[in-house]
């Protein structure tokens, strides 16, 4: 990856060129958002899973995708880890995005009236305190996105959205609803393809499965060790097709155009039975 001066320079270096990129939509979605932030200039794809985002992508439709890896409240987003696994997709920038929450109905709803509450799982989540506060008895239930919900809503529904969503006929509360403020979820921009080892970095995401025998990611992490690489992220996730067996997210900080950090991943690659890179970000 490159090395910017200044965020003004890797701003003025961010595509500008006319394309697409796909995101979870509707319209409106934190995603689309992301994207127009890490993507200027490109067309967005709005796709109605994350599983159609990288098809578009890896299809040829579009020339990235934005996706969310991580949420800092809720860590992971599990479906998006499970297709950077087995996807022929490479992460080439990150992007952390401030999340607000907001409540939001139609206008003319009023609060004590609704007994249903839709968003994407994520915001859900991350409002649990103020839902079970203020809409105890009410029934909640995951949509695609948080922007679907705008679609849902009526009388007795109400969603969960970005600030920045704007709509006629709808109120979103005044306050910022999630359980805690400081809430950011990183999102990675993807292209087609393998990954490059001739730009710098700082950042390195990839996956692997260890041999199933006792001590083998005791193994795995003590070649970060000898290398003196520091990890600052490692989670699980099954198989699919293998009952019992995990594959392990890995982030360490590094240069990827560096000897050492190229001659761990060849260490890596050559211990474990499956082995991905999945991105390497300034």
């Amino acid at each position: 990856m490159k090395l910017y001066a200044t965020e003004e320079a890797r701003e003025a270096d961010r595509p500008k060129k006319t394309g697409k990129v796909s995101v979870l939509g509707p319209e409106g979605s934190y995603s689309q958002l992301a994207a127009e932030a890490m993507c200027k200039g490109y067309e967005p794809f709005l796709c109605r899973s994350f599983r159609e985002a990288v098809e578009a992508l890896t299809g040829g439709e579009t020339d990235f995708a934005v996706l969310p890896v991580e949420n800092s409240l809720n860590g992971g987003v599990l479906s998006v880890l499970d297709l950077l696994a087995v996807s022929d997709i490479f992460g080439d920038e990150e992007y952390m995005l401030s999340i607000d929450h907001r409540l939001v109905v139609r206008e003319g709803t009023r609060w004590e009236d609704v007994d249903t509450i839709c968003s994407h799982e994520q915001a859900l989540g991350q409002c649990t305190e103020f839902l079970l506060k203020n809409f105890p008895d009410a029934f909640c239930y995951a949509v695609p996105s948080t922007a679907e919900s705008l679609k849902r809503l009526d009388g007795h529904t109400a969603g969960i959205v970005g600030s920045h969503v704007k709509a006629e006929g709808i109120v979103l509360s005044a306050e910022n609803i999630a359980d805690n403020k400081q809430n950011f979820t990183r999102f990675s921009r993807v292209r087609r393809g393998e990954p490059t080892f001739d730009r710098r970095s700082a950042m390195i995401f990839l996956c692997a499965v260890c041999p199933h025998n006792p001590g083998a990611l005791l193994g795995l992490l003590k070649i970060f060790r000898q290398y003196g690489l520091n990890l600052t992220r490692i989670e699980s996730r099954p198989l699919k097709d293998v009952y019992g067996q995990y594959r392990f997210f890995i982030e360490f900080t590094g240069d990827i155009s560096s000897e050492r950090v190229r001659s761990a991943l060849r260490d890596v690659e050559a211990y474990c039975s499956q082995y991905r890179l999945i991105g390497a970000y300034l």
